[in-house]
């Protein structure tokens, strides 16, 4: 039994509406399975898992071939206590919303979040990047995205997002990353 969501909405949150921008409140959406004899109960993923991933899941449970085309990776891996440890996954995951203006009225971005930092990218108007990190700021309260203290760590994540991005084949946001980096 597999138990799925849409991501949830804010209530105010960041003095927001709506439901698609990447801060952690509707970033995350739940994914519940029960498989007995094959999944132990209580069993959490800690790693960062992508909806592209539910796919490929699916498909790898049911024992069916997942097709090459498919950018999201089976994490029934994660899942199994004695794979998990060897089991190679992504230390970050990538995110962006670009339907601007209609229909929702939500500023295009993309964005990087990785365990501990989140890189955004917001354009179409208000060109700005914003950057939290999630240890210190689990709420994402404070953009520390112009601290100088953070240039290392910008830079890094810069790298990452942009490795994501062509791996994605981004081709609208891989055009704005490399215009105003």
């Amino acid at each position: 039994m597999i138990y799925a969501s849409d991501q949830g909405f804010y209530m105010g949150e960041h003095g927001w509406f709506d439901k698609r921008f990447i801060y952690e409140e509707s970033l995350k959406t739940p994914f519940v399975i029960r498989y007995p004899g094959v999944i132990k109960p209580g069993t959490k993923v800690e790693q960062l898992i992508s909806n592209i991933d539910w796919a490929p899941t699916v498909l790898d449970l049911a024992g069916a071939k997942i097709p090459a085309e498919i950018q999201g990776k089976s994490f029934l891996p994660l899942l199994d206590k004695n794979a998990k440890a060897n089991t190679p996954w992504r230390d970050a995951a990538y995110y962006h919303y670009y339907e601007f203006p209609e229909p929702h009225h939500v500023s295009p971005h993309f964005g990087v979040r990785t365990k501990r930092y989140k890189l955004v990218r917001f354009y179409g108007g208000s060109d700005s990047w914003e950057l939290f990190d999630l240890e210190k700021d689990p709420h994402e309260l404070k953009n520390v995205y112009a601290q100088k203290s953070n240039e290392a760590i910008v830079k890094s994540l810069k790298q990452q997002l942009k490795t994501l991005i062509v791996q994605y084949k981004d081709d609208e946001a891989l055009k704005l990353f490399n215009t105003n980096n």
